[in-house]
């Protein structure tokens, strides 16, 4: 499996942008799907995005639909966040995560997933 390392997490004020990125290392042939989820203080694990590593088809939550854009770079194993007019409550510890198997289902679910990145920290103020 792919070890997933994150970075990019910070404090900003609200209506500023952050670039997320997780850097995936290890055996990453069996890569399917790369997603990014968060979790709030007290609040459950939330899907924000993903994106398919063969397809590169994206997929959002309605809630950061306009707002984030989720990327990929092939030759640095490298995933992306790109959030704009952040929000309060855009405020958790996100998530990177791979599906490491063949997968054609739903996404959107944590359950689904492999392997993931150790998280890192966004905070919005407002």
């Amino acid at each position: 499996q792919a070890q997933l390392v994150e970075a990019g997490g910070g404090l900003v004020q609200a209506g500023g942008s952050l670039i997320l990125s997780c850097a995936a290392s290890g055996r990453t042939d069996s890569t399917a799907v790369l997603g990014w989820f968060r979790q709030a203080p007290g609040k459950e694990r939330e899907f924000v995005a993903a994106i398919s590593w063969t397809s590169f088809n994206t997929y959002y939550a309605d809630y950061v639909k306009g707002r984030f854009t989720i990327s990929r770079v092939n030759a640095k194993n490298t995933v992306y966040l790109q959030m704009n007019n952040l929000k309060p409550e855009d405020t958790a510890v996100y998530y990177c995560a791979a599906i490491n198997r063949p997968y054609s289902g739903s996404y959107y679910h944590s359950a689904t997933y492999d392997t993931w990145g150790q998280g890192t920290q966004v905070t919005v103020s407002s």
